[in-house]
């Protein structure tokens, strides 16, 4: 059923409907990281956000593996983690070995000789397979995985940095992605500058979820559950 906004946003529509809300994790206070995730939880965060950078795929270094391993000990929801690193196949096993199964793990395909190969042990573990997109990266190019994977995580921005502008010829790719994942059985993620148009223009459409970093979550005055609680209700 559509309903329709009042307010600041007087004459947008929206469905009622569903989408997951994941922590970008590269965002939280590491002095205090055991509580940002007991507060995320208790405010309802959907999944925990890993992005795991090698200074060599990408030109930054992220969270570490032991940042990863602390978070999936202290938490109850699922990690949903982004290996943006080079040949992920090589050491894929250290990051299956912190997790458990149902988890996510997204790798890059332009990152790996054989990328169907690193799917397939995720998959082999137990966890959920995904994909991240570039911006500059084709829906052609990955057209074989996308029936391979579960989740495909599109970038708009470049990757290795929080706090990018969005490229708005992703929009296109998301469109072409969107026509695709019932036949090919994936859903369609967000991450990078994820603000209040992004969820409102695209959650409709049918993309299932959106990292949140510092634009809407992250460095607030309100609590996370509040902040999550009005994300939901598309209230902004």
């Amino acid at each position: 059923m559509l309903t329709r906004r009042k307010g600041n946003n007087e004459g947008v529509e929206r469905r009622d409907m569903q989408f997951e809300l994941m922590a970008s994790m590269m965002c939280a206070n590491y002095g205090n990281l055991e509580n940002e995730v007991k507060n995320l939880e208790e405010g309802g965060i959907d999944s925990f956000h890993i992005d795991i950078m090698d200074g060599r795929y990408v030109p930054n270094f992220a969270m570490s593996l032991n940042d990863m391993r602390f978070i999936s000990h202290a938490a109850s929801k699922p990690m949903d983690v982004h290996l943006m690193i080079e040949h992920p196949n090589n050491r894929i096993g250290l990051f299956l070995d912190c997790l458990r199964k149902g988890d996510t793990v997204y790798i890059h395909p332009e990152a790996e000789y054989h990328p169907s190969t690193t799917l397939q042990s995720i998959i082999n573990a137990g966890m959920i397979p995904g994909i991240a997109i570039n911006p500059g990266t084709s829906v052609e190019t990955v057209m074989e995985m996308l029936r391979i994977v579960k989740k495909v995580l599109v970038m708009s921005v470049n990757p290795g940095n929080a706090g990018q502008m969005y490229l708005p010829y992703v929009g296109k790719k998301i469109t072409k992605l969107l026509a695709l994942k019932e036949d090919m059985d994936f859903e369609i993620y967000w991450d990078g500058a994820c603000s209040a148009d992004k969820i409102l223009e695209y959650a409709p459409k049918g993309v299932k979820g959106f990292v949140l970093g510092t634009t809407l979550l992250f460095g607030k005055e309100q609590a996370y559950g509040e902040t999550l609680n009005n994300i939901r209700k598309l209230r902004f």
